[in-house]
């Protein structure tokens, strides 16, 4: 199995950059760019190995080698079903089932969609680890997305800074939310004495969700939501500090009313694509038991 690789052409404005500009230029961070020069990764112009330091004319083949990843020895492969919405070179896009972690935990050490991923991956000759960009709780479903390799992790992390990874969510909630629409704006951090559980707390880190009530029955509300932060447990607390818990979510107040996990599901999941610059959009079909409670509002 061949080590990704990157190769470019260099054209008359991009002549006079050093290898080091125009790599920085391409998004490679300092310490991705150190990893390669001293990771087992390798700069050749012209088929010839170079330094940082080498000033770039027009018309060269630049080709970056990017080290061998290694996967931690306690992250084994293992058959777990993968529903594949997209895949390329770059990038893997799965709509992850209920009841399965993202990652192992020591809660649940197995059987996670990363252990799939390095399954998958074994299976189909893939050198690589598992870059996890947007990550789900165990019991929420839907669209997850997933680097191949540490440059496309770099640059969607960089993106989603930024806030061009976009998803959306469905969720389920107690209660009649009487706005139409509106956005949550507060800081959210540990509770105390506790390792899982969330709150809303002015020592926390800056979150905000905003939201959209898309239909109302008698004692549930059915809302998509929108993350302009990633923290963890972010809708679930949110919607709790609104008075509107999950369905489901009994750590933040809610009910087994119809549905054994919180009612959330990551429908949609929009990206620039790191290599093509393409806008890349996936919906995750809604799973029967959130159909259900959809159903009876």
């Amino acid at each position: 199995m061949k080590n990704f690789f990157i190769q470019k052409n260099i054209s008359a404005p991009e002549a006079g950059m050093t290898v080091k500009e125009y790599t920085a230029q391409l998004g490679i961070s300092k310490r991705l760019l150190a990893d390669i020069k001293f990771g087992g990764g390798d700069l050749l112009v012209n088929g010839e190995h170079v330094t940082v330091r080498t000033v770039l004319a027009a018309g060269d083949v630049l080709k970056i080698e990017f080290p061998k990843e290694h996967v931690s020895e306690t992250l084994l492969p293992e058959p777990v079903p993968l529903d594949i919405l997209y895949e390329d070179d770059h990038v893997l896009v799965v709509n992850k089932q209920p009841y399965v972690s993202s990652i192992p935990s020591r809660e649940h050490p197995s059987e996670s969609i990363a252990n799939g991923v390095i399954s998958h991956y074994r299976k189909n000759g893939v050198q690589s680890t598992v870059h996890l960009v947007t990550r789900l709780d165990r019991d929420t479903s839907g669209a997850m997305l997933i680097a191949k390799h540490r440059l496309a992790h770099s640059l969607l992390s960089a993106a989603q800074k930024k806030g061009l990874v976009n998803r959306r969510y469905l969720a389920v909630v107690h209660g009649v939310i009487l706005q139409k629409e509106g956005t949550v704006d507060a800081p959210i951090g540990r509770k105390p004495d506790s390792i899982i559980e969330r709150m809303v707390t002015p020592e926390g880190q800056k979150a905000v969700t905003h939201f959209q009530a898309e239909k109302a029955g008698h004692a549930s509300t059915l809302a998509a939501l929108r993350l302009e932060t990633g923290r963890t447990h972010q809708i679930r607390v949110h919607m709790s500090y609104l008075g509107h818990p999950l369905v489901g979510d009994t750590l933040y107040g809610g009910k087994n009313e119809g549905i054994a996990r919180q009612a959330l599901h990551s429908e949609l999941l929009s990206f620039v694509h790191p290599m093509t610059g393409e806008t890349l959009v996936f919906h995750a079909p809604v799973p029967d038991d959130m159909k259900t409670l959809i159903e009876h509002i």
